[in-house]
């Protein structure tokens, strides 16, 4: 049977398949990529053509092989452009804080801040949290800033130290260098880091980073509450909370398996 008279939805499935498998493994002949997705090689030559046709595949002048061609980064780009991460993440933030009845924010680092870029208040109490979205917080004082420091090198670490106007804005900030590599050697070994009342007295979160479309931590994630809601105990009830909210958003952004 022709490939045109079969079920489309395999037809298409086969095809992303195709684009997958170039994509994860580089330039690829027909018999080396009937092998690796298990196709007949007839259908692996029609599919490949199909794509060729399209402008979504070449071929290769010296090896013959093919490959995926810049139509896919034209079309990356055009969604990136077309997508605002703070909006499609908000949904995740919402369900977050309905789940948990925190605060809940996202941020995204900018030099030697993390600036606010969304937030959903929490349903619990009448307490509300100092943060507003657009406002700025130092990464070195902050569980949010851990966490994208802990994905950084040591040396990028020290460097955003010493050029950052070191304050101790509460009782608790760390103002200590040897402190804060201590903290976030904690953070590289948990996968979250906390704020205890560093950046605000009377409140503390746990804090996750995010990477963004091109597989780099730029983004912050953050549950917040006042100290006698998030107890040790409760930060570690969150932990699996937001360890796994982070791959979901992985997932959403491209970056996760």
């Amino acid at each position: 049977m022709e490939e045109s008279q079969k079920n489309p939805i395999q037809v298409s499935e086969k095809l992303f398949q195709v684009i997958e498998t170039l994509a994860e493994n580089g330039p690829m002949g027909i018999m080396e990529l009937s092998a690796s997705l298990g196709f007949h090689k007839s259908t692996t030559h029609r599919l490949v053509t199909s794509l060729q046709c399209l402008g979504y595949v070449r071929q290769e002048e010296g090896s013959l092989k093919y490959a995926l061609s810049l139509k896919f980064l034209q079309l990356g780009s055009k969604i990136i452009n077309q997508t605002n991460v703070a909006t499609l993440i908000h949904p995740v933030l919402r369900r977050i804080s309905e789940q948990i009845g925190e605060t809940v924010h996202l941020v995204r680092r900018e030099g030697n801040d993390a600036v606010y870029i969304d937030k959903v208040e929490s349903s619990v109490g009448s307490i509300r949290m100092a943060s507003r979205v657009g406002n700025r917080l130092p990464l070195y004082c902050s569980g949010v800033g851990k966490a994208l420091l802990a994905e950084m090198e040591d040396e990028e670490i020290e460097k955003i130290w010493n050029t950052s106007d070191i304050k101790k804005l509460t009782p608790k900030t760390i103002v200590s260098f040897d402190e804060l590599k201590e903290r976030i050697d904690r953070v590289r070994t948990d996968g979250f880091a906390t704020d205890d009342e560093e950046n605000e007295e009377g409140v503390r979160c746990i804090a996750v980073s995010l990477k963004d479309y091109h597989k780099v931590p730029v983004y912050a994630l953050s549950i917040s509450a006042p100290v006698h809601r998030m107890t040790d105990e409760r930060i570690q009830e969150l932990k699996d909370i937001v360890l796994k909210y982070k791959v979901e958003i992985a997932k959403m952004l491209g970056v996760g398996k």
